[in-house]
């Protein structure tokens, strides 16, 4: 049976800026594509879940665009690699239930975000300074714990780069180098969930569909270049506890207007 879409392409467009922006900032990209796609009016269909699982991958195109020399270098790549096997493991068993029960549940999102935000706040409260130089000194140990916290991820509204980045906390990691890491692992991540999804789901795509498709791929690339590029000097100077405000507010105001 094929999906059913009423997707405009300006509605794609802003589905495209909101992933690019959202998709490295701790504030869940998932969890602000579902709510905004609730606000827009859309339903929740097959074709929209997979619209927002896929274009993740424009914004982790961006990545590769401003960090490709990193992947030539095989050290790190093996800490990569070993981050990322926990959240395959548990995407691959999961994904049935991921897809069917916790996409498109605003409930999830707003409690997640909200405990997210009180996460990030009360861990930049706590912590010491991390110590670690570069990514390529992180541990396989540490990489993979960052990987356990980043499986945490596939709940809606968590946000895959705050699980990464409060677990890079936790072990010590100095807070600009989890978040390049984070931006790193990010890309076999989001790659191998959109190949996925799309494997499972592709054949029944129309040809206006994949259009939309490409529309948000190309803008969420774009967007999350800017992102990328003001994320990094931010951190520099900046805690991550405004984040954690802001998370908290959102999952407010969604829930008292929305969902109350």
């Amino acid at each position: 049976m094929r999906y059913t879409c009423t997707m405009t392409i300006l509605e794609a467009v802003l589905l495209g800026i909101v992933e690019g922006i959202t998709e490295f900032l701790p504030i869940s990209s998932t969890g602000h594509l579902i709510l905004t796609s609730s606000l827009l009016g859309l339903e929740h269909t097959e074709f929209l879940k997979s619209f927002e699982i896929a274009i993740q991958l424009g914004a982790i195109v961006s990545v590769v665009l401003l960090y490709w020399r990193s992947f030539l270098d095989i050290p790190l790549l093996g800490r990569i690699a070993t981050a990322f096997v926990p959240t395959a493991l548990v995407g691959a068993f999961l994904y049935p239930f991921i897809k069917g029960t916790l996409l498109g549940n605003e409930l999830i999102v707003v409690v997640a975000l909200a405990i997210g935000g009180a996460a990030l706040i009360l861990f930049e409260l706590s912590r010491a300074h991390g110590t670690t130089e570069s990514v390529t000194h992180i541990s396989y140990g540490h990489a993979f714990l960052i990987g356990i916290a980043q499986s945490v991820a596939v709940i809606p509204g968590v946000s895959r780069s705050a699980s990464t980045i409060v677990g890079g906390l936790l072990i010590g990691i100095d807070r600009v180098k989890i978040v390049e890491f984070s931006f790193l692992l990010a890309v076999p991540t989001m790659a191998a969930a959109t190949i996925l999804d799309l494997s499972q789901s592709a054949f029944l795509f129309t040809g206006r569909e994949f259009t939309l498709l490409a529309v948000g791929f190309v803008v969420s690339c774009l967007v999350a270049l800017a992102a990328i590029t003001w994320l990094l000097r931010f951190v520099r100077t900046h805690t991550f506890i405004g984040f954690g405000i802001y998370r908290i507010f959102i999952a407010a105001v969604f829930y008292f207007f929305f969902l109350s």
